[in-house]
């Protein structure tokens, strides 16, 4: 309540610089009942003019708050003869759709077209995007209609944006499709960015054929098709696990001139190597260049992960000595996927090779691939090549895990003199300690095990 009053105060104040005096000795408020002596023996004389528009737009447009700009704007409109700038309904407008009143705003749209004011499709441009900010589809939605009603023909843009945020809620997919059809009627032609934002919406919904059928339709209608067309489709072809049409589509792309972007490129080797089409994806990975598209470093770690995912790691191992060659060097997930490829196939050797390659540029390992590596060591009884692995992570400042050492000390014990030992762990203890490492607890499992090799040892005859 006291804001109100202190609102309502605030507007007689901001109000009586409206009025215009008559002249300077005196000055009429239009709130005022009481009137001096001297002036009640003088006849009354006509209310003073109210200011000028422009004066009005500039308190409209001072004003933070859009009910008290609002009270400001209801106490001209009162004044006789007065009429508004276009620019205030603007203003006004703007200041109540972002503070969310759409109730007034529905009033002051209604007044326009009743005032008959020419409107420009500026504000439908602002009012789209303040209900797309507030996520009112529906309301979205009418302002279509709304325009048509004043006179006024979208711009594809307009459609654009109202398409966008409509198939953003997947309850109003339809209602955007309808939209875009009706668009045609009333004389709207969608363009490429429209079909594109329909296409994606029934792939992702799972329409593929409505999809396929908007496709076609753009060549119907002269609209050309962009690279993001023929991507988006691609894409809900992958997602149905239709990788051979999807293929197809590329290279009716590459027919037409057009030049697949990287995406478009990713989205098909995925997809391959998902399916266990690891040759045809390689090939791809070696077409792109000749293409136009450099193959990116997501593009070869894609193929990488396929190979070892179905246990061709010496496949993966090309497609890495390629990389430098083609302008793009592995990076710490092609190292990773490749030498823990390599362990699941039991070539250690190989994976040791490239792991010492990985440490050597700086990259960390991840603690399961360089466990995996000195386990697998450990395993067929290769201890000099797991000892040669934990020193080259020492010489590098890589801690090892706790299972590491849970690994490697019992076999440590079993093959090496007490000399060695010692050397082993004076070189652990120069590097930092991390939290993960735990090296205490490997400690205590160090002594427990050694106990009982003693306890084992002394029973014996």
């Amino acid at each position: 309540m006291f804001q109100c009053l202190l609102r309502s105060s605030t507007t007689v104040i901001i109000c009586r610089s409206l009025i215009i005096p008559t002249n300077s000795s005196s000055f009429l408020l239009f709130h005022s009942s009481s009137t001096p002596p001297d002036e009640q023996k003088q006849p009354r004389s006509s209310p003073p003019p109210i200011a000028s528009p422009t004066r009005v737009l500039k308190l409209i447009s001072a004003q933070s708050d859009p009910l008290l700009a609002k009270e400001i704007f209801d106490f001209a409109s009162t004044q006789p003869g007065f009429r508004h700038s276009y620019s205030s309904f603007l203003v006004l407008i703007l200041k109540l759709g972002r503070s969310k009143h759409f109730s007034f705003v529905d009033d002051l749209l209604v007044r326009l077209k009743s005032d008959q004011y020419p409107v420009t499709p500026t504000l439908f441009t602002y009012l789209i995007k303040i209900y797309a900010e507030a996520d009112l589809p529906e309301r979205a939605h009418k302002v279509f209609y709304k325009m048509l009603e004043l006179n006024i023909k979208p711009l594809p843009r307009q459609l654009n944006r109202i398409l966008e945020l409509l198939v953003s809620h997947r309850n109003f997919i339809m209602p955007a499709f309808d939209l875009f059809k009706s668009a045609h009627k009333c004389g709207v032609s969608p363009n490429t960015k429209s079909y594109n934002i329909l296409m994606g919406a029934f792939c992702l919904n799972g329409d593929l054929s409505i999809a396929y059928k908007l496709f076609n339709k753009m060549f119907e209608r002269d609209v050309e098709p962009d690279v993001e067309s023929y991507r988006i489709l691609m894409q809900g072809l992958c997602r149905k696990s239709q990788v051979n049409r999807a293929v197809d589509l590329l290279e009716d792309m590459l027919n037409k001139g057009f030049v697949p972007d990287s995406l478009s490129y990713t989205t098909l080797l995925n997809s391959l190597c998902r399916k266990k089409k690891l040759r045809e994806a390689y090939k791809l990975l070696c077409r792109m260049k000749v293409k136009g598209c450099n193959p990116d470093i997501v593009h070869y770690n894609t193929v990488i992960s396929g190979f070892c995912r179905e246990r061709r790691a010496m496949d993966a191992v090309k497609v890495l000595e390629d990389m430098p060659s083609n302008g793009c060097l592995p990076n710490l997930v092609s190292y990773r996927t490749l030498v823990g490829g390599l362990c699941d196939q039991g070539m250690f050797d190989e994976a040791k090779k490239y792991m010492e390659e990985m440490l050597s540029k700086g990259f960390s390992p991840h603690f399961s691939v360089s466990h995996a590596l000195i386990k697998g060591f450990c395993n067929v009884g290769k201890i000099d090549a797991a000892t040669e692995v934990l020193g080259e992570m020492l010489k590098y400042r890589e801690v090892p895990h706790i299972d590491t050492w849970t690994t490697m000390i019992p076999t440590i014990c079993e093959d090496y003199e007490t000399e060695r030992m010692q050397e082993i762990i004076e070189e652990v203890l120069k590097v930092e300690i991390k939290r993960e490492t735990r090296i205490v607890e490997a400690g205590i499992g160090l002594e427990d095990y050694l106990i009982r090799k003693i306890q084992s040892r002394s029973r014996r005859p």
